[in-house]
């Protein structure tokens, strides 16, 4: 292994109502390619809080992922996560379940904008890209400032489909100043990036974000960048790590971080 520390700081489990492996397989596979830490982070879409069950569904996958780091002691770090969907989008859920169990870490992200359906289901010839993408990084820097977290999930999300999936070409000049505002943001929080390597395995092929907003956080003063695969197979445990680090210690970074009881925590990229 080229990274003696390498991390995957967002998978889902049979948690995630889109994933099918238990918390114990992914953990495994994590053991076989010689993981440093791995960090659970099942869905909690704050939108559909109460409709879908997430409470019930987080507080499976905080056991299952508690039992799987007794287990597991001396093989792997297992840490407890949670990606936060839409938080804004229902304050008191996420406060509920923030309240409710104490994580180790903590991703917050927008899937769709309010009233919207995820991003994945949009026929993306069918809507003004422009004004999606122009309403979506304004409802993000929202996120980003009011919401409790610990890095932020996958930025340019709605790129994975509109890029990867619809092959339309988005310039990135009409959106810098709000990413701009977003980085800035999450400096003055003290916030991390997250670099979400599923891109590289899927049509877009690029990081979310990809390699000019990375730089460009280092760029303004951030500190903290995480990394993780968004595995929701076991197979893809790990998936790009080693590209993704790459292109974090190209950005200007020494160090990723993971975070342990909502604390940061420094790795160094060698």
């Amino acid at each position: 292994m080229k990274y003696p520390y390498l991390s995957d700081c967002h998978c889902h489990s049979n948690c995630s109502f889109d994933a099918d492996d238990p918390v114990n397989m992914l953990c495994e596979n994590a053991i076989r390619q010689g993981l440093y830490a791995l960090t659970v982070t099942d869905h909690c879409e704050c939108n559909v809080y109460h409709q879908t069950g997430a409470l019930s569904s987080i507080r499976q996958s905080f056991l299952e992922t508690k039992k799987a780091a007794a287990l597991f002691q001396g093989e792997l770090r297992v840490l407890k996560g949670i990606e936060l969907g839409q938080p804004l989008q229902n304050p008191s859920a996420a406060q509920e379940v923030l309240q409710a169990f104490p994580f180790d870490f903590v991703l917050a992200s927008l899937h769709n904008l309010r009233g919207m359906p995820d991003f994945y289901f949009l026929d993306y010839t069918q809507i003004d890209v422009q004004q999606l993408l122009t309403d979506y990084f304004q409802q993000v820097l929202e996120m980003a400032r009011q919401a409790d977290f610990d890095s932020l999930a996958h930025l340019s999300y709605p790129l994975r489909y509109a890029i990867g999936e619809y092959g339309l070409s988005i310039p990135s000049e009409p959106y810098a100043a709000q990413i701009d505002a977003i980085l800035q943001t999450l400096v003055e929080r003290d916030k991390a990036l997250e670099v979400n390597t599923s891109g590289l395995r899927q049509k877009i092929g690029e990081t979310l974000p990809s390699f000019p907003v990375i730089r460009r956080f280092r760029e303004l003063g951030g500190r903290y960048v995480t990394i993780g695969s968004d595995a929701h197979r076991w197979g893809d445990i790990g998936s790009g790590l080693e590209e993704g680090l790459a292109r974090i210690r190209e950005a200007g970074f020494s160090s990723f971080t993971i975070f342990m009881e909502r604390k940061p925590h420094l790795l160094p990229i060698v």
